[in-house]
């Protein structure tokens, strides 16, 4: 057992301040999990070219952006999670690191697609294994007066990640095409330049804080067991993730194939694609940060928890006409728009879901609960562009934005009524409780 495992006694004593090495930290673990996520932005600008260089469908494609994206990285992060929970979280970090930086340059030189498609797949698994290691540490590094804030301190770095893979990723394609003289296909050479941020990665890494764990507010009652825990909260783990897995279908059907849509409908350019596409990411995933902080905030007076389940289902609900409004768009900057603020509702629903989860979860169980929740809503993510992908091919003759928006919009709905339902169920145990506390 190392010296970050959990005490005899079950508890560490929590931060009461930050520390400058924790800091360091925080914002290490979101740089990091955002250089991995540009990637899949780099990988969207390029799906017409991996498409022309392999020949394959857009159901291909849509399989690529979400078994390969999501699904299976998040289905194998599961058991990786278990070394989170029970060995050195820095190791694990450092470990995960190096497999990222090796899985991309075996991305980069795929002779063909089914080997491709496997390179994707583990390389997501990298990408997925960071977020329940980074959730598991946050509550262990910040002051629980600060966790909230490091919680969307951290969804922002990765955010800003994200989107500069959407921003920078024709002029990432540009700098790899003319930096490395041998013979390659450009979007080839773009996953070989992203590979070389593993090196300073690897080494700012070993400055990192390995944190002891400590209970935090995580509910003593609850037994180590992960089993027993979904036992024993079912059916508020059933509707949560009812909630976001619905609402994960219509974001990934967006998300992972509007750059393809729009260059396919509109005939418009990458750059201008892929620059629209970086600042939507990052002003909606940034922007809805704050948003979601104040609505949380205001609504915990009047309603307490459920105030959550309200927010994810208002995001939804709302979102449904922008949903809507995306097939009939005129032009591409009435679409960008309609995309700019489908993305920030959608953003808002989700802001507050890692805090719930860290509330809900032992922390001894905290790295295996993201992972199995990451692995649940990734089974609906994969469904999105899968589905959007197929509706394309065989119902829509290759119009793959009338396909998003057919996908899309029956699951905000679902997703809306999930939350009205995890809504009056937290009401009616928030009644239960004060009644028996009288």
């Amino acid at each position: 057992m190392s010296a970050t495992d959990i005490p005899p006694d079950g508890q560490a004593p929590a931060p009461a301040a930050w520390t400058p090495r924790a800091l360091f930290t925080v914002a290490f673990l979101g740089i990091t999990a955002g250089t991995q996520m540009s990637d899949m932005g780099v990988q969207s600008l390029s799906l017409s070219a991996i498409q022309r260089s392999f020949e394959v469908s857009d159901a291909a494609l849509g399989g690529l952006q979400g078994l390969a994206g999501v699904l299976v990285g998040s289905l194998v992060a599961i058991p990786l999670s278990r070394f989170a929970d029970r060995y050195s979280r820095r190791l694990v970090l450092l470990c995960l690191i190096l497999a990222s930086t090796a899985l991309m340059v075996l991305s980069a030189f795929a002779p063909n697609f089914p080997l491709f498609f496997i390179g994707r797949s583990a390389a997501s698994i990298t990408e997925f294994a960071m977020i329940p290691l980074v959730y598991s540490m946050i509550p262990d590094l910040a002051p629980e007066r600060d966790r909230v804030l490091a919680n969307l301190s951290f969804a922002a770095l990765m955010a800003a990640g994200a989107s500069c893979g959407f921003y920078f990723g024709g002029a990432i394609i540009d700098t790899a095409a003319g930096l490395f003289p041998f013979a390659m296909a450009p979007w080839r050479k773009a996953f070989l330049l992203l590979s070389l941020a593993g090196i300073p990665l690897l080494l700012f890494g070993l400055l990192t804080s390995d944190p002891p764990r400590h209970i935090g507010n995580a509910n003593p009652r609850l037994t180590v067991s992960l089993g027993v825990f979904l036992k024993q909260r079912w059916q508020s783990v059933g509707l949560f993730v009812g909630v976001a897995g619905c609402l994960m279908i219509a974001v990934q059907s967006v998300n992972q194939l509007i750059a393809l849509a729009l260059e396919r409908r509109f005939d418009a350019e990458l750059a201008t694609i892929g620059h629209a596409m970086g600042l939507i990411v990052l002003v909606a995933s940034v922007g809805c940060l704050p948003v979601a902080g104040l609505l949380d905030r205001m609504l915990r007076r009047f309603v307490g928890r459920a105030a959550r389940p309200m927010i994810m289902g208002a995001g939804a609900l709302a979102a449904i006409p922008f949903a809507a409004m995306l097939a009939a768009a005129p032009g591409i900057d009435r679409a960008l728009w309609i995309v700019g603020g489908f993305m920030l509702l959608t953003s808002t629903a989700n802001a507050l879901v890692p805090t719930m989860l860290q509330d809900l979860t032992p922390a001894s169980l905290r790295a295996r609960s993201f992972a199995v929740w990451s692995f649940v809503v990734s089974v609906f993510s994969a469904t999105g562009p899968l589905v959007a992908g197929t509706l394309s091919d065989h119902v829509f003759g290759k119009h793959l934005l009338h396909a998003i928006t057919v996908t899309a919009i029956p699951a905000l709905a679902l997703s809306a009524l999930c939350a009205a339902r995890s809504f009056m169920r937290t009401r009616r145990e928030a009644a239960g409780e004060a009644a028996t506390a009288t």
